[in-house]
Parts: structure tokens; C-alpha cells; sequence
């Protein structure tokens, strides 16, 4: 397998990977709202609560999804990018959270790390990425 078509191949891994983990979470959220803020010990308490986390994280997720499976099908290179400031943005949040209120919880740690990895992953991708070249354009 010549190294543009290994890129292409992980590349479009990565993007799904991306794309399931927002399905995921969209899914939890739409059915059980109260599932996604268990994961950071937040009960929710009036129709307006659960209305919001089934609309940001499953609306909102679930757009996201359909947005990465688009951009993995049709413009790979592009959804690096997106994916590179999705995932940045994720971990900047996280830094400016610690800066405003202090340490996170293992919960926060930990998806602090994945998600600054997983920006990495998507740079790095997107600028070895070569979208004209003849294996991208024949997959």
C-alpha cells in the first residue's frame, strides 16, 4: 500500500472514529438526557434541562455526525480540518475551565487528553493529506 493511500485509509479511520463518538452521545442524549450529565454528576431537574442537553448534545450531535460522514465521503481534507478545530476547541474549553475554576475531575482529565490527541491526529492528517493526488482522487 503506497502512503497516500495508507493516509487516505487512516485519515477516513480517524474521521469515523470521529463521526461514531458524536453519534454516540447524540443517541444517549435523545434517548436519555439524564445519561450524558451523569457523566459529570449534573442532575437535571425541569423539562427545559432535559429539552436543552437533548438539543445541544443530540441536535447539535447529531448534525455534527451527519457533517463528518459528509466530509469523509466528499472532502477529506476539509473534514481534518474541521475535525482538527472541533477537537482543538473541545481542549481549549477544557484549558480555559482550569484557568477560570481550577482543576478538572478525572471525567474532564481524561476526555481533556483524548481530545488533544485526537486535535493532533486531525493536523497532522490534514497537512500530509495530499488531496490531488491520484489515490485520493480514485477512492
Amino acid at each position: 500500500m503506497n502512503k497516500q493511500k495508507m493516509i487516505l485509509v487512516v485519515s477516513r479511520s480517524f474521521m469515523g472514529l470521529s463521526a461514531l463518538s458524536m453519534l454516540s452521545v447524540s443517541l444517549m442524549a435523545f434517548s436519555d438526557p439524564q445519561s450524558v450529565m451523569d457523566l459529570v454528576h449534573v442532575e437535571l431537574n425541569n423539562n427545559d434541562a432535559f429539552s436543552s442537553i437533548r438539543g445541544v448534545y443530540g441536535g447539535v450531535g447529531l448534525t455534527l455526525f451527519i457533517t463528518i460522514v459528509y466530509l469523509l465521503i466528499k472532502q477529506v481534507r476539509t473534514g481534518l480540518i474541521f475535525l482538527s478545530m472541533l477537537w482543538g476547541f473541545y481542549a481549549l474549553s477544557r484549558l480555559m475551565t482550569i484557568v477560570a475554576e481550577g482543576d478538572l475531575g478525572t471525567f474532564g482529565t481524561q476526555w481533556l487528553i483524548t481530545e488533544s490527541c485526537f486535535f493532533v491526529i486531525a493536523l497532522v492528517l490534514s497537512l500530509v493529506y495530499k488531496p490531488n493526488s491520484p489515490v485520493a482522487l480514485t477512492l
